[in-house]
């Protein structure tokens, strides 16, 4: 995958596509543990908001880039 994406003549990062897709996925991750009731298990809920969206964004990066 190229380094740059060209988007409207202007070139953005492929990174960050890759944060705000991980972002989306977070968002959207963390609605469904809400629904199930794991932030009552979680020692503190906004750290673990946290590590899931980088872990996400990390895994998307190799993913791409390795």
């Amino acid at each position: 995958m190229p380094r740059e994406i060209s988007f409207f003549d202007a070139y953005i990062p492929t990174l960050l596509l890759l944060v705000l897709v991980a972002g989306a996925l977070a968002l959207v991750a963390d609605r469904l543990l809400v629904r199930i009731g794991l932030y009552g298990l979680v020692w503190h809920p906004a750290l673990f908001r946290v590590s899931l969206f980088v872990c996400l964004a990390a895994a998307l990066g190799l993913v791409v880039y390795a």
